[in-house]
C-alpha cells in the first residue's frame, strides 16, 4: 500500500508570478477533458478551497471571478492539485453547462491539423 504524506496546506506556499498570480487549469473530474485555463492569486485559492466554488482572479477587471456567478455555468470543486514545481494549479471540477465564455464546453475548441485551423466544437444549444 502506498504511503500518503499529509500536512496543512498554505496557499502562500505556491509559487506565484511577479503579479501574484498562478495559472489554474480546470479539468472535468469525470471525463478528464481540459475545460479552460485562468489565473488565481493566494486569496482566490483560499476562497476556492473554503467554498468549493472555483474562484479565479480576473486580470482585466482586477477582481475575483467565481466561475458561473453570472452565467450559471458553475464549476464545483472536486479536487485541488498543484504540480511538482508548485507553480501551476489543476482543479478537477464538476462543470455545469459550458466552461468557455463562447458558450462551448471547453475553451480549447480550436486545433491545428495539417497546417489548417479546425474548429472542434460549436457553441452549446
Amino acid at each position: 500500500m502506498q504511503k500518503v504524506f499529509q500536512m496543512a496546506f498554505d496557499p502562500k506556499a505556491l509559487k506565484f508570478d511577479d503579479k501574484g498570480l498562478i495559472p489554474a487549469i480546470a479539468q472535468d473530474a469525470e471525463t478528464h477533458e481540459v475545460l479552460m485555463m485562468a489565473w488565481m492569486n493566494a486569496e482566490s485559492v483560499a476562497k476556492t478551497l473554503e467554498t468549493g466554488k472555483v474562484t479565479y482572479w480576473s486580470r482585466s477587471r482586477q477582481s475575483f471571478w467565481v466561475k458561473g456567478e453570472s452565467s450559471g455555468h458553475v464549476q464545483e470543486l472536486v479536487d485541488f492539485r498543484y504540480d511538482c514545481d508548485q507553480d501551476c494549479i489543476l482543479v478537477l471540477v464538476k462543470q455545469k453547462g459550458p466552461a468557455c465564455h463562447t458558450n462551448r464546453r471547453s475553451c480549447f475548441y480550436t486545433a491545428v491539423r495539417d497546417g489548417e485551423t479546425v474548429e472542434l466544437m460549436s457553441p452549446m444549444g
